[in-house]
């Protein structure tokens, strides 16, 4: 079975409605028993998207509204404008099958300095996904590790998650990234999904660049 028949492509341009939750839950070692509950509370308006209208730039939308600033390789630097100019933003990423079909999205965005993780993020995945299998996320030839899925929307599943400065550190020298979701039809045929970093250090320093002084 190919993998564009497991899942449903997901619509690109979907905003997230995240704003309000707490801190993502930091992941655990695949052979670990639990992950650890990071309890610092999360900006509330990390969820950053562009309207599925079309593409905005920052001199076409509104305030409130999502951007694309910028582009680095196979990432793109999205926004949000606000009314004093400091725009929130965070690197976004579609992931898409062998065949060419968007299957998930993943962003990632700074944190303020301090904080058990140095970085956050949110992974979209189909409603079709096997929720209780969660998701891994594995960086070149790292341990993978395992993060829960928080809420579903009627778009698709929402992981947010949470990124020690060392795994943002692999990141920027890492040359791709692996994310694995099940399929709930097929338990047995996981899915896996290219994840490129070429970008990411420009990108990732671009969006952190945003985040407001503690």
């Amino acid at each position: 079975m190919s993998m564009h028949k497991l899942f449903k492509a997901l619509p690109v341009a979907a905003l997230l409605a995240l704003s309000g939750a707490a801190l993502p839950v930091l992941a655990q070692e695949t052979d670990a028993a639990a992950a650890e509950t990071a309890t610092t509370e999360a900006p509330a308006d990390l969820s950053m998207g562009v309207e599925a209208g079309g593409i905005r730039t920052k001199d076409t939308a509104q305030v409130n509204e999502g951007y694309l600033a910028d582009s680095f390789e196979q990432w793109e630097l999205r926004c949000i404008k606000t009314e004093d100019g400091k725009d929130p933003c965070e690197l976004f990423q579609s992931l898409k099958d062998d065949q060419g079909n968007a299957v998930a999205e993943f962003s990632i965005f700074g944190l303020p300095a301090g904080g058990k993780a140095a970085a956050g993020g949110t992974l979209m995945a189909p409603l079709e996904t096997l929720l209780t299998a969660n998701l891994t996320i594995q960086i070149d030839t790292a341990p993978a590790k395992i993060y829960p899925f928080t809420f579903c929307t009627q778009a698709g599943c929402v992981a947010r998650v949470g990124f020690t400065a060392e795994e943002v550190e692999a990141f920027k020298k890492g040359a791709s990234a692996t994310v694995t979701i099940v399929p709930a039809v097929a338990p047995d045929k996981p899915v896996q999904l290219a994840v490129s970093l070429k970008g990411f250090t420009a990108g990732f320093d671009a969006a952190a660049a945003t985040v407001p002084a503690p």
